[in-house]
Parts: C-alpha cells; sequence; structure tokens
C-alpha cells in the first residue's frame, strides 16, 4: 500500500506523541464531543435542522448567566485601569481572534474611543481575518512578540480567548501578559482549561458540545460574543461613555449617525430642533457637549472644559455645570 503525506506526517506524530496527545487532549473538552443523537442530522429536513439549531443556541445565554459574577468582577477590574489611560486587547487565534478584532472595531465608532484604546490581535496578523494561518496558534512565543509591538503596561488589560482554553496562543498572551504586571482575563468554553489558570480572571462559558462536532464558531462563538459585548459596553458605560443608555460619545462619521447625533441630544434634552442644530454647531457636532450646553445652560468652550475636568462623565459635568450657574 503506497502511504501518503498524510500517513507521513501522522506516523511522525506518533513517534513524537504529539498527535497522540493532542487527539486525547481533544477528546476531554466539551466542545470537542461527539453527539451521537445527532449522527443522522444530514437527513434531516431543513426545518428541523433549523429548529434543532435554534433550540442549541437558546441554551448559550444561559451558560452566560451562570459566569455573571465572575463577568461583572472582570469588568470592573477593567475599567478602573481604563480610567488611568489602559488599553484593553483582545488576543486568540481563529473564530476567537476574529471575534476580538470585530469587538475592538466597533468600539471607535460606538462610543468614539481611539483605535489604540481597544485593540483585537489574531494569531498569524491581519490576514488570519479571512485566511488561516498555518501554525499561527500554536505559538505562545507569537503571542508575546505581538505583545512586545504593543509595549505593554501594568495599566492594560489582556483578554485572552480561547473556545478550548488550551490554544497556546491565548495562553502565552495572558502569561506574558501577567508576568508584565497588566491585568489578564482568560474566556473560554471549557471547565478547568489552562486559560483560566493563567490569568487573574478566568470565564469559563460551558456551552457543551456543538451541533457539528467541535465546530466552535457556533455556540462556543456565540457565547464569546455576548461576554465580549459585555465586558467593552459595561467598561465604556463606567467610563462615561454613556448617559443612561444613550450613547453620547457616538462619532458622527456618516449621514446615519449624524442623524443619531441629533437624536440623541432630543432624547437626553427634550430640546427644539433649532436648539439642537444650535448646540451641535456650537460644539463642532459634539453629542456630549451638546447636551451639556442645553442641560447646563453653558457655552461650547466652558463645556469642553467641564468634560475634560469630569473626565468625560457627563452626569459630573452637569452637576459642576448647575452649581457654577448658582453662583
Amino acid at each position: 500500500m503506497t502511504s501518503t503525506p498524510a500517513d507521513a506526517e501522522m506516523s511522525q506524530y506518533g513517534q513524537n506523541g504529539q498527535y497522540g496527545d493532542l487527539r486525547a487532549q481533544l477528546e476531554t473538552l466539551t466542545t470537542e464531543a461527539f453527539r451521537p443523537e445527532l449522527a443522522e442530522i444530514d437527513q434531516l429536513p431543513t426545518l428541523e435542522i433549523a429548529q434543532i439549531m435554534n433550540g442549541e443556541d437558546r441554551t448559550v445565554p444561559i451558560a452566560v448567566a451562570e459566569q455573571l459574577p465572575r463577568i461583572a468582577a472582570a469588568i470592573d477590574a477593567v475599567a478602573e485601569r481604563a480610567a488611568h489611560g489602559g488599553r484593553l486587547i483582545y488576543m486568540g487565534a481563529g473564530t476567537a481572534g476574529r471575534l476580538g478584532v470585530l469587538d475592538a472595531s466597533e468600539c471607535p465608532p460606538t462610543f468614539n474611543t481611539d483605535p489604540h484604546e481597544v485593540v483585537g490581535l489574531i494569531a498569524g496578523g491581519p490576514g488570519a481575518m479571512i485566511t488561516s494561518v498555518e501554525g499561527a496558534e500554536d505559538s505562545k512565543e507569537l503571542a508575546a512578540s505581538d505583545l512586545g509591538a504593543l509595549k505593554l503596561t501594568a495599566n492594560d488589560t489582556v483578554i485572552g480567548i480561547s473556545a478550548s482554553g488550551r490554544t497556546p496562543y491565548a495562553v502565552g498572551a495572558v502569561e506574558h501578559a501577567r508576568g508584565l504586571g497588566a491585568l489578564t482575563i482568560g474566556l473560554s468554553c471549557n471547565a478547568d482549561s489552562a486559560l483560566a489558570a493563567a490569568a487573574e480572571h478566568g470565564i469559563e462559558v460551558v456551552v457543551g458540545p456543538e451541533l457539528l462536532t467541535g465546530s466552535t464558531r457556533l455556540k462556543a462563538g456565540t457565547a464569546q460574543k455576548l461576554v465580549l459585548n459585555m465586558i467593552s459596553t459595561i467598561t465604556m458605560i463606567r467610563l462615561g461613555k454613556t448617559y443612561g443608555n444613550l450613547m453620547v460619545d457616538v462619532r458622527a462619521s456618516n449621514e446615519k449617525l449624524r442623524a443619531r447625533s441629533r437624536r440623541i441630544v432630543s432624547l437626553a434634552t427634550g430640546a427644539s430642533d433649532a436648539e439642537i442644530e444650535a448646540a451641535l454647531a456650537a460644539t463642532d457636532g459634539e453629542v456630549k457637549n451638546a447636551i451639556l450646553t442645553i442641560l447646563g445652560a453653558v457655552d461650547g468652550p466652558k463645556a469642553a472644559s467641564l468634560l475634560a475636568e469630569s473626565r468625560g462623565h457627563l452626569r459630573v459635568a452637569l452637576q459642576a455645570a448647575h452649581g457654577s450657574t448658582a453662583t
């Protein structure tokens, strides 16, 4: 029988034990478990498959809910460091890395953050967003190198993301960051993971076996997205990037967002269209500043000064404005 390159590779792994060790590790992971009751799923009608998937997805928020105390504690720690200029850095490989990049990329338009304040790094670099980079996820050294390029500080937070909780790139990122005194969070979807053990804050959202064996872009990916939504959104709330549930730091970079800016000022103040246009014109389109000029009865420069003094917290600035106008 003629041997194939795959056979040769398998033999090589078998000789040094790497393949056997990896297979054994995968067989212990909940996210990799085989579900025999779904072995005939490809024979089912499309609607029935969709119903099964929908039922599976409903279990994800329940699994996330079980981790809420850990998530909240991690967010408070992130916000504390971010308030002192620290960055939020997501690191992962494959789907996990892409989810981190996605969440980071949404922060500038939503919360008017600098692109360097929330950063998403994927093993293998930007090209790995589209094409898999072979071997990148297996390198702890690559993670350390990527963090080295960012000149990590003790005020920064590094979140390693890995469905399995064993991906060397994510684990290596957390280990390297923790060694430099940065805050570390490990987000995985298996219990007792190496990633959670390496991090100061371990978040393990155990969603169970996937519909397709080992396809962690499904429930595990959904769980990771939900947790990342919480981390970035609530951190920004704590930093004063919202006023109530209004995105007062939204960046009006297109017509839709300019319309949204006007609506946010309207919802926050109840002012007339003319007042809103005048306030936005006086503050160069900055929503938070415009609200302060209306509710605090101050001019544009004073609004900017008060917000700088309050480190961007509109409620604190409003209290200061009312105090200054009262005197």
